[in-house]
């Protein structure tokens, strides 16, 4: 099967042995014993190619499948003695924000433990993609998964403590360079400029100023001077905790959505994967004083 397998993915038969490291003899022999076996043809042999027969184009699939399930169960088996490597997966603005500027302390902490970070945006396989840990963002469930929400999560504008020098009120925001965070336009109710305007009591609809993709693009906008962003909570804290970014008018917007530690059922408690899971926390406890002055007015209380 594993020739057969390797055969089908190159449709070479000398390819295929030096991929399983045999001789083509003996590759083929192996298939010519699995043809027999079925009691027909796999492989349409021509002069210098092959090409794949009815019952062998239906069997390749489900071969090419279950190697791929085996060598992933194969791989998360073999992960579960293995307590030194961390393999995490985040959004880029988390990991550029929040983990990133962290890290030394964390490796500080635990030097037995060697992260390895996948920032990405696509929902990962914990099995497939070899993933220990994914920090996600939205509302859930995972109900499959053992999960935890990180913090609340909330949004208020932030500008480097020049620009709030210069547009002191909520009023004057209406005059002021702001910057568009596109990542949170899925939010439902809406965490966008209208909606903050709204909670503060003033009508206005802002269309101008530069628009990003990305949240950490957005927020490093704003600590170069460029305007003032809608911050989320967990990419600003530790720039407002640090004095780079200030939140001036004290109105922040709540969404349900949040960030969560995720890992599957019955890991939570491996050893790493603890130890991640209590230095996060710890680290979010440290910075709690951030949202103190704020009045949090949740979004559907303002939604149009």
């Amino acid at each position: 099967m594993r020739a057969f397998d390797a055969a089908a993915r190159h449709m070479s038969f000398a390819k295929a042995a030096e991929e399983l490291n045999v001789t083509p003899a003996a590759l083929s022999f192996q298939i010519k014993s699995l043809e027999e076996h079925l009691g027909q043809p796999l492989f349409r042999r021509l002069n210098r190619a092959v090409e794949l027969t009815e019952a062998g184009r239906t069997l390749a699939p489900g071969v090419e499948d279950a190697f791929q399930t085996l060598t992933s169960s194969w791989r998360a088996t073999r992960r579960l003695h293995d307590t030194t490597t961390l393999n995490v997966t985040a959004g880029p603005a988390f990991t550029a924000k929040w983990m990133a500027p962290r890290l030394y302390q964390f490796a500080q902490e635990h030097p037995e433990i060697d992260l390895r970070f996948i920032a990405s945006l696509r929902m990962m396989d914990f099995n497939r993609d070899e993933v220990d840990v994914a920090i996600r963002f939205g509302y859930g469930p995972d109900a499959e998964y053992f999960a935890i929400p990180l913090a609340n999560e909330w949004v208020t504008p932030v500008m480097t403590p020049d620009l709030a020098e210069r547009f002191p009120t909520p009023e004057s925001l209406t005059k002021a360079p702001l910057i568009f965070d596109d990542s949170i336009n899925f939010l439902d109710p809406p965490c966008d400029w209208p909606a903050w305007f709204r909670a503060v009591g003033i009508s206005y609809i802002p269309t101008h100023g530069p628009r990003f993709s990305q949240a950490d693009h957005a927020v490093d906008a704003a600590l170069a001077g460029v305007g003032i962003v809608l911050g989320r909570r967990a990419l600003v804290v530790k720039d407002l905790f640090e004095g780079r970014l200030v939140a001036r008018y004290g109105i922040a917007l709540s969404t349900k959505a949040h960030f969560r530690f995720v890992c599957p059922k019955g890991a939570e408690n491996r050893p790493h994967i603890k130890a991640l899971r209590d230095w996060i926390l710890a680290e979010i406890e440290k910075t709690t004083s951030v949202s103190e002055g704020l009045t949090i007015i949740p979004a559907e209380d303002v939604a149009p």
